[in-house]
């Protein structure tokens, strides 16, 4: 009994191995962020994603994508810009957190050319900034968080054997600001990165 069990195990990583494939590669892309949470107003902007990736198919249905991708994310907001003639000025707040991310994609492949794809992502915050109106960028980086955590969900299609094309909408789970109680931040700390992203990559 215990033979044939150490065979079916032999055969079943034989077959694993056979239709195993690891593939590299690249991709670049144009995102819409902005941030979602308590009493969060921001609308989208556009900004863009560029990085690397590994896919590797372990079985005709199932496989795992690690990426590493720099990400330019943020959002943008009206806020009170000064003061004239004992009133407010409303003007653009645009916040720049830009990320290392590190996505780790487990995909299913209902077809040889089409995935979809899910799973964790973890960010490292390399760029935070923010401009209000006409004023010069002020530095955003000490209150905001170095680390970013987050779920992806999307699907990859293979245009042909090499290039493809990728949708993925990317929800932040942790607050991307530092919570300072009791502050002018208390409000503006309860926000989480939201990320939707298209874009095209070639595999080798």
């Amino acid at each position: 009994m215990k033979k044939k069990l150490m065979i079916l195990i032999l055969v079943a990583l034989t077959c694993m191995s056979a239709s195993a494939q690891v593939k590299f590669g690249a991709k670049v892309g144009l995102d819409l962020t902005n941030f979602w949470g308590k009493e969060c107003g921001h609308h989208m902007v556009l900004n863009y994603q560029a990085g690397l990736l590994m896919e590797y198919k372990f079985h005709p249905h199932f496989g795992i994508s690690p990426e590493v991708v720099f990400a330019a994310q943020g959002g943008q907001e009206k806020a009170d810009d000064g003061s004239e003639m004992g009133g407010f000025i409303r003007s653009d707040k645009h916040y720049h957190t830009n990320y290392i991310n590190v996505p780790v994609m487990f995909k299913y492949y209902p077809t040889q050319d089409f995935s979809i794809d899910f799973g964790p992502q973890v960010g490292f915050n390399v760029y935070s900034k923010y401009t209000m109106g006409k004023h010069e960028a002020t530095e955003y980086k000490d209150m905001t968080k170095a680390v970013d955590f987050g779920l992806g969900l999307g699907c990859t299609y293979d245009l042909d054997k090499n290039v493809f094309i990728q949708l993925r909408y990317t929800l932040g789970l942790t607050n991307a600001f530092k919570v300072m109680h009791g502050t002018a931040y208390s409000i503006e700390n309860y926000r989480k990165n939201s990320n939707a992203q298209l874009a095209f990559g070639v595999k080798f």
